[in-house]
């Protein structure tokens, strides 16, 4: 699958998925925020605000404030006050005398004064200042990264322009005499005003305003676009791949549940992407998670009988699942360590649980491939849960469970490969993207 089909296949899912609230906004923003970026944009809102302000029409909002600010409008309203003694302003005798005669007709030291002001708390400014607040609150919250050398920011912001905002916000006179904002502010009514001004400075600040909330709201258009422009780094389509073959995973343990497993929202702060709960419980989680869960993929060192047979099986079943998956191919050893889904089930009343491991590799290398076959292995022959070997004991060699404990996923091939079916007495499986619609339920359905 490309970039482009993998970009709308996620953002049906992100839709479908997160912004209905049935998995944690949390995990999603840490796949897809800019590398480089420490926790705070693990939050989500933090994130949908960041890309916001990455915006190239927010950008040239910014650079053109100097020059438009200083045409901010305002509004002219008469202040009537009481004064004693000394007259300040133009003196509104029918309100002076009434006052005298309220309280004191004999006092001709009583005077109500008029004076005239500018407001400048009318509907438009709020809408501009709202707009001016969420771009500077984001900005201080990103100033390391502003400052540094990200490729992802290089290009859109940088210091001066930071700077000048910063002016504008602290020190600008017009701006700092818009009150401050109530949390129910800028109304509806007050955006209509800013949409329909004479003003562009105005216009576009309602405009800004209606994109940002598009984001939260979960706008397709909008989704897309934080997935395309600027959430995801322009190299990094493992993230996409990895995001599509999860999304892929939930989708279809839905329909095999048919209602009998409902979707749990994650408590915030677990590091589980989905729970779903019924005749039993199925999680779904990362394996960077999986000590939260006290299962461990790491060997241990080679001194034991077991140990060299379990590493010794990993090298020799690798070239057969290989060897049957590309017929007449040869391969040179090739390590790496990707991340990994992890789908634990346990059936209702046991303690009892099983496991499906999933390798994802965002590739179509026949290298790369059998690196990934030769990682899941591992990953299922090392397999502890409480330190303890998941598969296979010194009396069995069943060090990668029943043949349907482990999947590895890769990106669509040019050339022939073996079936699901082919496939059967491998240790593990093999899809390719565009086999998962289909044969990924297979595959399921053998753990459930």
């Amino acid at each position: 699958m490309n970039r482009e089909d993998l970009l709308d296949q996620l953002t049906e899912d992100v839709l479908a998925y997160v912004m209905h609230g049935v998995l944690p906004e949390e995990e999603l923003a840490r796949s897809l925020k800019p590398q480089g970026l420490d926790e705070r944009f693990e939050e989500y809102e933090l994130l949908l605000d960041l890309h916001f302000v990455l915006l190239p029409k927010v950008i040239e909002f910014v650079e053109q404030l100097p020059k438009r600010i200083r045409k901010i409008t305002t509004e002219t309203r008469t202040v009537s006050r009481t004064r004693r003694g000394t007259v300040d302003g133009r003196i509104n005798w029918g309100a002076t005398l009434k006052q005298r005669y309220s309280e004191n007709p004999a006092d001709t030291s009583l005077f109500v004064c008029d004076n005239r002001t500018e407001d400048y708390d009318n509907g438009e400014n709020l809408v501009l200042k709202k707009v001016l607040a969420v771009v500077y609150e984001t900005l201080r919250e990103a100033d390391e990264y502003l400052r540094g050398d990200y490729e992802w920011v290089r290009s859109t912001w940088n210091g001066p322009l930071a700077d000048q905002l910063q002016r504008i916000v602290e020190r600008n006179v017009h701006v700092r005499r818009i009150k401050d904002l109530r949390p129910y502010e800028p109304t509806e009514r007050m955006l209509d005003e800013a949409a329909q001004s004479r003003e562009p400075l105005y216009r576009e600040a309602a405009a800004l305003l209606q994109t940002r909330q598009q984001l939260f709201d979960g706008n397709p258009d909008q989704l897309r676009r934080l997935l395309d422009e600027t959430a995801i780094t322009p190299d990094d389509e493992d993230t996409l791949f990895e995001l599509f073959v999860l999304f892929r995973f939930i989708g279809t343990l839905e329909q095999l549940q048919d209602g009998r497993f409902e979707f749990k929202t994650i408590t915030s702060g677990t590091q589980e992407i989905a729970r779903m709960e019924g005749d039993g419980e199925l999680v779904l989680y990362h394996d960077r998670s999986a000590s939260d869960r006290n299962l461990s993929f790491i060997p241990e060192p080679d001194t034991t009988k077991t140990h060299l047979s379990r590493s010794d099986r990993v090298q020799t079943v690798a070239r057969t699942v290989a060897d049957n998956y590309f017929p007449e191919r040869n391969f040179e050893t090739h390590t790496g360590r990707p991340d990994l889904i992890v789908l634990e089930i346990r059936p209702e009343g046991s303690s009892e649980r099983e496991y499906l491991i999933t390798e994802v590799k965002n590739s179509a290398n026949m290298k790369t491939i059998r690196t990934g076959i030769k990682e899941t292995l591992e990953y299922l022959a090392f397999l502890r849960c409480n330190d303890d070997f998941v598969f296979g004991s010194e009396d069995d060699e069943e060090y990668f469970g029943d043949g349907w404990n482990g999947l590895l996923v890769v990106q669509d091939l040019p050339e022939e490969t073996a079936s699901l079916e082919e496939q059967a007495e491998s240790e593990i499986k093999v899809l390719q993207a565009a086999e998962l619609e289909e044969q990924l339920a297979h595959v399921l359905e053998r753990k459930l």
